[in-house]
């Protein structure tokens, strides 16, 4: 019986989980401490929904979603993002963008679109890519997977202080609600549905601080 040869590892640090878990905070920090690029996969599909939204087009027309997020005129740019030339790096972080995201992220033609896109943000300096399916579907062979996440309640409460929203009231009850709504999305949509890899490892911040996140996710590359 001949031994099926395993795939080697790309040098990845995929990190996915829901919306408003810390992941992009988290990827990011990891990124810098090694010197690696990084990718806001997520990023990508809010820019998709933005372009649709901005040349009229239905987030539920796949073909159309699809032909916009093969030629998405964006350029990152240091801590900036140029969508056609204009700095949308604050407006693709509003909520109902991303609920849009949400929507077009469901598109097969979509996820095919923008699939290649994102592998090709790996180079020689290797790469920590956040997202919903980095580990599962974009980069299978990371040497490195973990899936982060939290309480939807904890996550609400982290994303109304960047709003700079109390924690109670109606515009929080919205805010959990959407978080809640989107997760119910991402996990049952057909296509790359939100799940942990087979081999990730979960790291739950709901008691954490970004930088004990930061520093565990760091301990386990360490002993790869």
């Amino acid at each position: 019986m001949v031994a099926k040869q395993l795939e080697p590892r790309l040098k990845v640090i995929a990190i996915d989980g829901p919306s408003a878990s810390g992941k992009g905070t988290v990827a990011a920090r990891v990124a810098n401490v090694l010197n690696r690029d990084y990718l806001d996969s997520g990023a990508l599909y809010r820019l998709t929904a933005l372009y649709a939204r901005q040349q009229h087009i239905n987030w539920q027309d796949e073909s159309g979603v699809a032909v916009l997020a093969k030629n998405l005129p964006v350029i990152f740019h240091n801590e900036c993002i140029l969508l056609d030339s204009k700095d949308v790096t604050a407006e693709i972080r509003a909520e109902d963008i991303g609920m849009g995201a949400s929507a077009v992220a469901a598109l097969p033609a979509v996820r095919d679109a923008l699939l290649q896109r994102q592998r090709n943000f790996l180079t020689s300096k290797g790469l920590v890519a956040d997202g919903r399916d980095m580990a599962t579907v974009v980069f299978p062979q990371a040497e490195l997977k973990i899936f982060l996440t939290a309480s939807a309640t904890v996550r609400a409460q982290r994303r109304a202080l960047q709003f700079g929203i109390a924690n109670n009231g109606i515009e929080y009850q919205q805010i959990l609600t959407d978080i809640e709504k989107r997760d119910q999305t991402d996990r049952t949509r057909l296509v790359a549905p939100l799940k942990p890899a087979c081999d990730a490892k979960i790291l739950d911040t709901s008691l954490l601080t970004i930088e004990e996140s930061v520093e565990k996710v760091l301990d386990w590359y360490r002993k790869i």
